[in-house]
């Protein structure tokens, strides 16, 4: 004799369940990977911003633009690690002046600074560009996403 009054979930109940949870899933993460790349992003032009004004403020203090390492400096390391020859690494992102080492003449007038992610996989390159006029360029080509 069979009890029919069993308590618990059917096989198939719990399948189902699992295929939902496997829908939701698929459809979410994406999304998040998407997200988190922005953000990435979005990081590297907000240090970007932080180093205009800091050129601005130094330019006005020293009567010349800053190098990276200087850069540095005057926001106590926080921009990122420094690794020669005068490049800053933050993240996944890789922060050059072009030249790579300006001489102080040249920051008299001027400053290039180029940022760029080191990408793997199917991510999108992404590089952005900043000079004394302040203005942020994102590089035909380059992917703000």
């Amino acid at each position: 004799m069979v009890n029919k009054n069993q308590n618990g979930f059917s096989l198939i109940e719990l399948l189902i369940v699992f295929v939902v949870i496997g829908i939701v899933a698929a459809l979410a993460i994406p999304g998040l990977l998407r997200s988190k790349r922005v953000a990435e992003n979005e990081n590297a032009y907000a240090t970007l911003r932080s180093m205009v004004s800091t050129q601005l403020a130094y330019n006005s203090s020293n009567g010349r633009y800053a190098r990276l390492d200087e850069l540095n400096a005057l926001q106590q390391q926080g921009l990122g690690t420094i690794t020669p020859p005068n490049t800053l690494v933050r993240g996944k992102f890789t922060f050059i002046m072009n030249p790579t080492e300006p001489s102080d003449a040249l920051l008299k007038d001027a400053y290039r600074i180029t940022v760029t992610k080191t990408v793997g996989g199917d991510e999108t390159p992404y590089t952005l560009d900043v000079d004394e006029t302040g203005r942020i360029i994102e590089p035909f080509g380059s992917n703000h996403q």
